[in-house]
């Protein structure tokens, strides 16, 4: 990590570290099935979902977290999974009242964004209306794709057809900001069967698409039994026709693999990639947290939904938590700038960290060389081939 060059000393002469936005995110942590591709915190859901309990615990965990806010407005709130949407429409309610009634005292926090992941499946779907109403104002559908063998290969529990009725019961409901993920690169699909998935999502004109590839991350089921995926030449191949067909239909690749129309981007996500702050409940959840004093710090909650439930009842809602600094720091900045078609300045990545900008020029320097990024006088961004080969340029910015 030599080029990150981070000295205590080094750390001292930056600017001043600046608070950035402020979101919250709320972690729901079971699913029908866990899908074989999924390194989340997720668990199979065994019997009855007390949903009852699990909403008093987020709403405690809040609590015990307030006081590291100091009031801060919130930028927007994220209900994350797992499946948020096996919760009743009346949990949805619950929570999202107690959130508000618990930060009643920061200003703004009416008319933010506020986002549910569902998973297509007809008893969800019919609950998108009761969402809207309890508040959720985005949706995000994990569809992955409209090929039924793909799905199967996948492991989902969803059919297309069924897909395709949750985009028509959200637009039903009431959502204008819709988001849908979707996968490629993946068992056995063809250049063909990638542009036909895509096609279809862009049929169904959502305002925001995650199109992403699937990798296979250590402790899944697809890691201990790899399934045959496509060839290094053709998941290229995809993804540029992928690319080619999201700015046709007048889609703006504004990170990595997040794809928007017009006042369509996720506040909340762009606040991840712009490294700002957050909140996280719920079991397994982390947060980041930003002070003048004592510089960022990352936060992390009990994994396990049993010993969540009980830890936050007796008032010990953290795991465990520790500070960010130096060369870990300026790096966690690069792997999230980076992926942003904006890229960053100098003057952003000081206020964000307090870290010297001159920390960063070796790195700066090799990538530059390397035709992975480019730079002007006032901003530093990735070029097509930064962004396509994203762990090369971080490379730079490690060696």
């Amino acid at each position: 990590m030599g080029a990150l060059l981070e000295t205590d000393q080094a750390s001292r002469v930056g600017s001043p570290l600046r608070l950035p936005p402020l979101a919250l995110y709320i972690h729901i942590p079971w699913c029908v099935r866990k899908c074989p591709y999924c390194d989340f915190n997720s668990h199979a859901l065994r019997g009855d979902l007390d949903e009852v309990a699990y909403v008093e615990a987020l709403l405690r965990d809040l609590e015990q977290d307030l006081p590291l806010t100091a009031g801060r407005p919130l930028r927007s709130i994220f209900i994350g999974g797992g499946t948020p949407s096996l919760l009743s429409p009346a949990a949805v309610q619950r929570l999202l009242d107690g959130v508000k009634t618990r930060l009643e005292r920061i200003e703004g926090i009416e008319g933010i964004e506020i986002t549910l992941e569902a998973n297509p499946g007809a008893l969800e779907a019919d609950n998108y209306a009761g969402y809207r109403e309890a508040g959720v104002n985005r949706l995000s559908i994990g569809v992955q794709s409209f090929d039924a063998d793909l799905l199967r290969a996948l492991g989902r529990i969803h059919g297309p057809e069924q897909a395709l009725q949750a985009v028509e019961r959200a637009r039903r409901a009431g959502f204008e900001r819709l988001n849908l993920d979707l996968m490629f690169g993946l068992p056995g699909q063809t250049l063909y069967q990638a542009g036909q998935d895509l096609g279809t999502a862009l049929q169904l004109a959502p305002g925001h698409l995650s199109y992403y590839q699937l990798t296979l991350e250590p402790n899944t089921a697809f890691h201990h039994a790899p399934p045959q995926l496509p060839t290094d030449e053709r998941i290229w191949d995809i993804q540029q026709q992928g690319l080619g067909q999201l700015r046709k239909a007048g889609y703006r690749q504004y990170e990595v693999s997040a794809h928007a129309r017009p006042g369509q981007v996720c506040r909340h996500n762009l606040n991840y990639w712009s490294f700002g702050d957050y909140l996280g409940i719920g079991a397994g959840a982390h947060a980041k947290l930003s002070d003048a004093q004592s510089g960022v710090r990352r936060l992390w909650k009990w994994r396990r939904p049993e010993t969540y439930l009980a830890r936050v009842a007796a008032g010990h809602n953290r795991q465990g938590a520790r500070r960010v600094r130096g060369r870990e720091l300026a790096l966690e900045f690069m792997m999230n700038l980076l992926r942003l078609r904006q890229g960053f300045t100098l003057e952003l990545f000081s206020h964000r960290t307090g870290l010297a900008p001159t920390s960063l020029e070796p790195g700066l320097t090799q990538a530059l060389g390397l035709g992975l990024l480019r730079r002007n006088e006032s901003r530093i961004e990735a070029t097509e081939n930064g962004r396509c080969f994203l762990n090369d340029l971080l490379q730079c910015f490690i060696d």
